[in-house]
């Protein structure tokens, strides 16, 4: 038997189990793979509660984890058993000891990256990469907007930004993430949102930003568009304080003619060559020491529900990993 954590009903954290499961086979094209850490992210938190709809109750939960390949199944030749593996991204169901799931979703972690560290980078540090390097192409000069900087998106960002030759306006909730995101690369930090557009104006001389980098929603929409110079591109790629509601979608044109996506590291790895290519820039901007994995918490992967609490109160910083 697998010990997993699954949930019957959407809800709050104590809504998810640790449950004996049956131990998968791997079926044609999948490898099984016996986790060592799996990684926690804020779309955990979606799934459990039903803001996103799981395919089928009871549902597993968790997006991203790392461990060591037990057993293929027919077809596989992306891995072999033994091979140190990660994924992000899906099918849900990470949070358990052992799964089951396509091999051709499976990246080999390089020497030089333990299991831990690849848990906690492969959906957050993918993120960046694509938020960066394709939604919008960050340069040498670039000024940007990154809220949650302090976060585990948002630190892989300040610094992967910097190294780009970006300029990073962090955001964040308290003094203490301030000062995390300064020390991770952020030129310049506020706190909360409320002064954001006049902060942004005064750094940027009037000039405003290209970018804005937004995984809040809600609470931030309206004044995230507002940091935006013409033809400015809005990214909201999360909403941890609600979806952003329905809105007159001329507002785009009347404040610059502005672009507005809403992106998914779905999307952007779902050819299995984008997969590698996305994750080999991450390996390779870590192993060079651009991009420091902050890993600030471990919980025991039964203790799910004090990981999530944590997160959800703005508890945590960098990135957490759960350890069967």
């Amino acid at each position: 038997m697998t010990k997993a954590i699954r949930v019957h009903t959407p809800g709050g954290p104590d809504s998810m189990l640790w449950e004996d499961v049956p131990t998968p086979e791997p079926g044609a094209g999948e490898a099984l793979v016996r986790h060592a850490a799996v990684g926690l992210n804020y779309i955990d938190v979606y799934f459990r509660t039903g803001l996103y709809k799981a395919p089928s109750l009871p549902m597993g939960i968790g997006m991203e984890g790392a461990g060591t390949v037990l057993a293929i199944g027919a077809g596989v030749t992306e891995v072999a058993v033994g091979d140190r593996v990660a994924y992000a991204g899906g099918p849900i169901g990470a949070y358990a000891t052992e799964r089951a799931l396509p091999a051709e979703r499976l990246v080999k972690i390089p020497e030089g990256i333990d299991f831990n560290t690849a848990a906690a980078m492969m959906l957050q540090g993918m993120t960046a990469q694509y938020l960066l390097r394709r939604t919008y192409n960050v340069k040498p000069g670039d000024t940007i907007v990154a809220h949650a900087a302090a976060g585990g998106v948002g630190l892989i960002m300040c610094q992967w930004a910097k190294h780009l030759g970006a300029t990073v306006i962090g955001v964040v909730s308290t003094p203490e993430k301030a000062a995390l995101a300064k020390a991770h690369g952020a030129a310049h930090v506020v706190i909360g949102y409320d002064t954001l557009v006049a902060e942004v104006k005064r750094i940027t001389g009037g000039a405003m930003v290209p970018v804005v980098y937004d995984s809040i929603g809600k609470d931030t929409f309206s004044s995230s568009l507002d940091c935006l110079a013409p033809l400015g591109l809005m990214c909201c790629y999360g909403a941890a304080s609600g979806p952003v509601p329905p809105f007159d979608l001329s507002i785009l044109g009347a404040k610059g003619s502005l672009y507005l996506t809403r992106p998914s590291l779905a999307t952007y790895t779902a050819k299995r060559s984008d997969l590698v290519a996305t994750a080999n820039d991450l390996f390779a901007v870590v192993k060079s020491g651009a991009v420091k994995i902050n890993v600030n918490q471990t919980f025991a992967l039964k203790d799910a529900a004090k990981a999530h609490i944590a997160l959800e109160s703005r508890k945590t910083t960098g990135s957490t990993v759960l350890v069967p």
